[in-house]
């Protein structure tokens, strides 16, 4: 003891820093609301997987084999050591209208079928068990949902079913129906018509009589939209020139068969691409060989008119061979002139023509083989065919376009300089061929005129033989390579199954229960956080900064005289233990006077203070129980005893000493009640009557209980506090807010209250509770915390079951701290 003051020193504990288990104790406690939490969030989860259409993602992938030529790279320096092939132009030509409506055009698409079914949409695609072919030459009106139902074997009904609550759920559009054609009876492969609608319904699976469907007929334009926009390509690498080709669909054969279908579109029209400078060869051929096969009947029937006419059966062998250079000559001149006749054609196709040279004859395909020519001319092709397709799918401001376009222009620049070259060479070569075919004529004109004339139908009918054999050869070389031409493209996997995109469901499950789990632990830690209430020793420990002194458990029992009349019971014996703490401390007093209060009314100083007397008077202890709360007094009722006369009577001189102090029923104990109230209850306890009577008792009395008014409410108690020699402060779990010890702590920081110590009043124990024993600063034991009659061996009696409340407050105090 130092200066009066006992040394806390001696008796507190080592404060422990909060460690997790109490964190992990206080928040487990609540284990069946996550539970119920996680339940409850996976039967959504179910709810929403059970009621949402699934996605797939189907995918198949393109080969693009480069098959850019040594001699565009050369002719474009900017590639020279470029490797680089740009996917652009096929990424936008696979997602373009064109393509689409060519993969469509091999697909049933323009009719959706669902099954009857109020969970989700189910459509049924190749599975429906009938068939509705509408008339592609009839302007066909796109129809909302059309409920299909079978009347008999061989007739069914067409109806619109009002839309339910799941309609919502699912993808069906809400369009306009042809009422025509609603509520009337049909056969199968009857032609269904009205002045928007023609098709027929053909069946496909046997139905029973009152199986439901629906279906509907979508337009062509919309549908082409709807897929251009839903499929994705992009390179499967950045350094390789494969692409993917991606779709999200909700009926995986569906998308399977659409991507599948629009990769062959996209093989076709690469192949068709590159067959057309094939077929603009044969057609050219053709229109030569139908000119040529008429001149040459026309002078098969000369020659043969010219032999009748003049009996000539054979030529003189001796001219054979100036006839044969003749021939030879004049071969070679039709020669240069078809080839000279070509290169002013080129010429004049290339000043034509603006930036599409796609229908151009490659010189090879004509007999001409001059290399550099063939390379520029199939170049110029080339890049020509790359444009179109281009412009299939974006505009000629496109920046692919705009590059293929300067590649145009510095090939056609090559183009004309060569050919200016090749026509002047072409030009000479012909004029030393008819300078020596002239040489030649003067030795045929020795000829007789018979004879020379039929020579001359003789060599006209050789020359346009020979050009009708070389036309008939290049046809079939043509005919050839258009046969065993395939695409520079390929498919390199085929479409085959879809991968479940949405929803997803482990992950919406472990999502389920990620939240089910720590939204209520937030929550509550939300709670506590913004809860003002004391609700544990740990919090009490942190803001109150007076020692506490012991705890008192909450009590179920109907009296508040619990020590009298229930002593075996956990919370009678936190009493005794709070008394032991009192005798100690005040151990050097004679007669121990001990003052009870509070922040503010409720928190059970009253009770205390009953019990705290009983229990000292149980000990032996002659004791005196005063009610100082002159303003709400409660100890006479809780007592049993009459508050007619009372302390407050005594201090305005109209009731003696003897008559105000009252023996109890109970042995040791004795109670001044309060008395009626007064209208000035400060200024009566400051008397000095108060004072000689307090004094009065020390020889009497071992032990002075002082059941005072709230110190956060009244004035008084401050007043008291000089006459006590222990002061209690009664702290309620679950009630006193942090706020209301802002008082306490300040007076006891600026040594205006002395020898004060809290109680902790009211605690509650919970299903799993941890023992916050070791965070106490006082002397008390906490018997409140033992759940049950687990732990305390039969030693106390268990305590009466609550009433039985709502079942709202059953469940929070289930779960209070």
């Amino acid at each position: 003891m130092i200066d009066g003051k006992v040394d806390m020193s001696k008796f507190q504990e080592d404060i422990k820093p909060i460690d997790i288990k109490y964190y992990l104790i206080k928040y487990f406690r609540y284990w069946p609301l996550y539970v119920t939490s996680i339940f409850l969030g996976l039967i959504i989860t179910f709810l929403f997987h059970r009621y949402s259409v699934e996605e797939y993602e189907v995918q198949g992938s393109i080969l693009i084999k480069q098959n850019s030529s040594p001699e565009m790279r050369i002719l474009d320096r900017s590639n020279i050591f470029s490797g680089a092939y740009n996917l652009e132009n096929d990424i936008l030509l696979l997602t373009s209208k064109n393509l689409a409506a060519e993969a469509l055009s091999n697909l049933h698409f323009n009719v959706t079928y669902y099954a009857s079914t109020n969970i989700k949409e189910v459509e049924l695609y190749d599975q429906s068990p009938i068939y509705v072919e509408v008339d592609p030459d009839f302007p066909q009106m796109e129809m909302g949902e059309i409920t299909f139902t079978m009347v008999n074997e061989d007739e069914f009904m067409l109806t619109r079913e009002e839309s339910g609550f799941f309609d919502f759920l699912n993808a069906k559009a809400d369009g306009p129906v042809d009422d025509a054609i609603l509520n009337k009876v049909y056969t199968f492969d009857e032609e269904i018509q009205s002045p928007n609608s023609s098709f027929k319904i053909k069946k496909v699976k046997n139905l029973r009589t009152g199986d439901k469907l629906s279906f509907m007929i979508h337009s062509q334009m919309n549908i082409i939209d709807d897929y251009s926009r839903g499929i994705t390509v992009r390179p499967i690498n950045s350094y390789g020139t494969v692409l993917q080709v991606i779709m999200n669909t909700k009926v995986v054969e569906k998308g399977r068969d659409y991507v599948n279908a629009l990769m062959d579109a996209y093989i076709e029209y690469s192949l068709k691409e590159k067959n057309q400078m094939t077929e603009n060869t044969l057609k050219f051929l053709e229109e030569q060989l139908f000119i040529v096969e008429d001149s040459l009947k026309a002078v098969e029937r000369r020659i043969l008119n010219f032999k009748v006419e003049n009996k000539l059966l054979d030529i003189n062998s001796e001219f054979g061979g100036v006839l044969g250079n003749i021939q030879s000559l004049e071969d070679q001149i039709q020669s240069i002139d078809f080839e000279l006749q070509y290169y002013l054609s080129l010429q004049a196709y290339l000043i034509e023509k603006g930036k599409d040279y796609s229908d151009i004859l490659a010189p090879s395909l004509v007999g001409i083989n001059d290399g550099l020519l063939n390379s520029l001319v199939s170049n110029l092709i080339d890049i020509s065919l790359q444009r179109r397709k281009l412009l299939a799918s974006v505009n000629e401001n496109h920046p692919n376009v705009l590059e293929l376009d300067e590649q145009i222009t510095k090939i056609r620049e090559n183009i004309f300089e060569n050919m200016d070259n090749l026509v002047e060479n072409t030009r000479d070569r012909k004029d030393r061929a008819i300078a020596k075919l002239e040489s030649e004529g003067v030795e045929f004109s020795k000829l007789p005129q018979a004879e020379s004339d039929f020579m001359a139908l003789s060599r006209e009918f050789k020359l346009r033989e020979n050009l009708y054999n070389y036309l008939l050869e290049k046809r079939a070389e043509a005919g050839i390579a258009q046969a065993s031409n395939i695409s520079d493209n390929s498919i390199l996997d085929y479409a085959r199954r879809g991968n479940l995109i949405f929803p997803k469901k482990s992950q919406n499950y472990g999502l389920a229960f990620g939240l089910g789990l720590f939204i209520p632990l937030l929550l509550l830690i939300l709670y506590h956080y913004l809860n003002n209430k004391i609700v544990d020793q740990v919090q009490l420990k942190n803001v109150l900064r007076i020692p506490l002194l012991g705890t008192i458990g909450y009590s179920t029992k109907d009296t508040n005289l619990l020590v009298q009349e229930h002593p075996k019971s956990m919370v009678s014996e936190s009493f005794r233990s709070l008394r032991s703490a009192l005798f100690y401390i005040a151990s050097e007093k004679s007669c121990k006077r001990i003052l009870i209060t509070s922040s503010v009314s409720g928190e059970g100083k009253t009770f205390v203070s009953i019990n705290l007397a009983s229990a000292i008077a149980l000990s032996g202890k002659k004791t005196i129980l005063i009610g100082l709360d002159l303003r709400r007094p409660k100890i006479s009722e809780y007592l049993g005893v009459q508050n007619t006369t009372g302390l407050s009577n005594f201090l305005v001189d109209k009731a003696d000493r003897e008559e105000i102090i009252v023996k109890t029923k109970y042995e040791n104990l004795y109670v001044v009640p309060s008395g009626p109230i007064p209208p000035n209850p400060a200024e009566l306890l400051l008397k000095d009557k108060m004072t000689d009577f307090l004094n009065s008792l020390k020889e009497d009395f071992d032990v002075v209980v002082m059941d005072t008014p709230p110190i956060g409410l009244v004035s008084e108690t401050m007043d008291l506090l000089r006459f006590s020699d222990v002061n209690l402060y009664i702290v309620r779990q679950d009630f006193t807010h942090k706020r209301y010890l802002l008082m306490i702590n300040d007076l006891y920081a600026n040594d205006q209250v002395d020898n004060i110590y809290a109680v902790f009043n009211g605690l509650k124990a919970g299903l799993d509770v941890y023992d916050f024993g070791g965070y106490n600063y006082g002397y008390g034991y906490n018997y409140s915390y033992m759940r049950k009659n687990e732990y305390t061996g039969a030693y106390y009696d268990q305590e009466e079951p609550r009433k039985r409340s709502p079942w709202v407050n059953k469940l929070l105090e289930k779960f209070r701290v």
